[in-house]
């Protein structure tokens, strides 16, 4: 693969969200619009820190993510390299809700509800895709924006996909940086949908029985293994989903 030069000066951040999606979102953008095609080599680690003034630990976790994600192939000693059909490949991000709520003013907090090993659920293993030889954890966490309910989270976890993952760094730190930091998907599906909050799921997000909620599911894979599944169940109008789509020119 022939390696072309950067050009293209680093554009700024855009200040929304945690700082490294902001660092993958700039690199992100040339490789998607073809302003560096396949074999381009990307500005070194180093020069990303200083142009953006961050750590080498946040830049490093940017570019992990897109070659994660299959758009870059980091290489020793002759650095990140853009990939054959990255451009085909769609940019994926996974926003974390603490910075949700941070972006509506609002003070986040969370708290970890449930936390224990599945054992006879077949419901729960079918929904994460996996057999009753898988240890699976499930996890029921409440997110609060001003000590308020915002969102609830089930989740399901595949331990093997998850080596050390335990219930007490999830209780002290939150599980979703945890698990950001420590599992390694390649595949995400989303489901958004509507549904009513009926039982525990009302009562944990201080809704009426019945009430209407906004609904999406997340599953993630490593290659063909099932690693996560997550429910999220949103109750008020403060939230919405917003895509940006632009056409190929």
């Amino acid at each position: 693969m022939t390696r072309a030069k950067t050009q293209t000066p680093l554009a700024a951040l855009d200040g929304h969200g945690p700082l490294w999606q902001q660092v993958r979102r700039v690199l992100a953008e040339p490789i998607r619009m073809g302003t560096w095609p396949p074999g381009t080599r990307l500005p070194t680690e180093i020069a990303i820190k200083e142009r953006y003034r961050t750590s080498r630990m946040t830049v490093n976790r940017a570019l992990q993510s897109l070659a994660d994600d299959g758009l870059v192939e980091r290489r020793r000693k002759a650095g990140t390299i853009v990939t054959r059909g990255a451009q085909e490949r769609p940019v994926f991000e996974i926003w974390d809700i603490a910075d949700v709520v941070a972006r509506l003013g609002g003070v986040y907090s969370h708290r970890l509800l449930e936390c224990e090993k599945v054992l006879d659920n077949p419901q729960r293993r079918e929904w994460l895709g996996v057999s009753r030889r898988t240890s699976v954890l499930w996890m029921l966490c409440l997110h609060s924006c001003d000590a308020e309910p915002f969102q609830l989270e089930e989740r399901l976890v595949n331990i093997d996909a998850a080596p050390g993952i335990t219930c007490r760094p999830l209780e002290e730190g939150g599980h979703g940086p945890w698990l950001s930091a420590h599992v390694r998907w390649s595949d995400a599906e989303h489901k958004i949908s509507a549904c009513e909050a009926t039982g525990n799921i009302a009562t944990h997000l201080k809704a009426k029985q019945g009430a209407a909620c906004l609904v999406i599911e997340r599953r993630t894979w490593n290659e063909t293994t099932p690693v996560t599944f997550a429910r999220f169940w949103q109750a008020n109008n403060r939230f919405s989903l917003i895509g940006h789509y632009e056409p190929d020119r």
